[in-house]
């Protein structure tokens, strides 16, 4: 990606650990890097096409001093965030939060805080097999809508498929959808499993009925293995009901793993699936 560039803005504010450095403020300097596809606004000299840097500066003075924080961590975090969601051609962002002469009872020149954040490409599996199955989906979806830091980009259509894992029970609706966010993957997790209790998710049989299902099922090309997540979803490979929905709305996105498209994973699913018929 292109990059925009602002070093050393000065602004004076209210942030640190001791009473006095709320009370009084100091100076600080911020750098940014906005990396974007500057391509258009070149070939055209149209500013629509690019970022205005100068109220990119605006924005940066105002939030930092519309806000106290303790630690310039969190200045760093929410100067990213906020930036970020400005506007959509910024994909992503490094801020670089410098103190200069920060009170720690030794000569120093300054201290800094850099950190990039950017926005993510997650894919998300969504299902269900009890009651007003549509409106749990819907409702759902509304709901990733209204999450901070998260932008649904596509939806696919919702197909009906036969329940999965040999339990008795109505058949699902299905479908997949792809969001940008800045969430991570833990904290995606997290509000998954909100919208899930809020839909009266109860996991009390696996591969049993439930109300709402949703399963992250690929995160940028991250690999995720721990206790509590699997990128990608480990089974998705065997689930036509969740390659069908993704090769509809990202036909040529490859799994991180098999190397394959989601268009070929399906077509060697459905393959095998008739090699194995009587």
């Amino acid at each position: 990606m292109d990059k925009i560039k602002i070093k050393n803005l000065e602004v004076f504010a209210n942030h640190g650990v001791f009473p006095e450095e709320t009370k009084l403020g100091q100076k600080f300097l911020v750098s940014c890097v906005l990396y974007l596809d500057t391509r258009k606004a070149g070939k055209t000299d149209s500013l629509e096409a690019s970022v205005n840097y100068g109220t990119i500066c605006q924005l940066i003075t105002e939030q930092m001093k519309k806000n106290t924080f303790q630690l310039i961590e969190a200045v760093a975090e929410q100067l990213a965030e906020e930036i970020l969601k400005f506007d959509e051609k910024i994909r992503q962002v490094d801020v670089e939060i410098q103190k200069p002469w920060a009170p720690v009872g030794l000569p120093l020149d300054t201290v800094s805080v850099a950190i990039r954040r950017k926005w993510h490409e997650a894919y998300i599996a969504v299902g269900s097999n009890m009651g007003e199955k549509r409106k749990y989906i819907e409702t759902a979806l509304e709901g990733l809508r209204q999450t901070e830091g998260c932008r649904v980009e596509k939806v696919s259509q919702l197909i009906v498929t036969e329940p999965y894992g040999g339990v008795e029970q109505d058949v699902f609706l299905n479908g997949a959808l792809k969001i940008s966010t800045l969430l991570t993957p833990s904290e995606l997790l997290s509000r998954l499993h909100e919208l899930e209790q809020e839909a009266g998710r109860k996991r009390l049989i696996h591969w049993g009925p439930r109300t709402l299902d949703l399963d992250i099922l690929l995160y940028d090309d991250e690999i995720i293995e721990d206790d509590t997540l699997c990128i990608p979803h480990a089974d998705m490979q065997n689930r036509q009901f969740v390659l069908a929905p993704m090769a509809e709305i990202a036909p040529y996105k490859r799994h991180p793993l098999y190397g394959k498209t989601m268009t070929e994973m399906l077509a060697d699913l459905e393959k095998a699936n008739t090699d194995i018929l009587p």
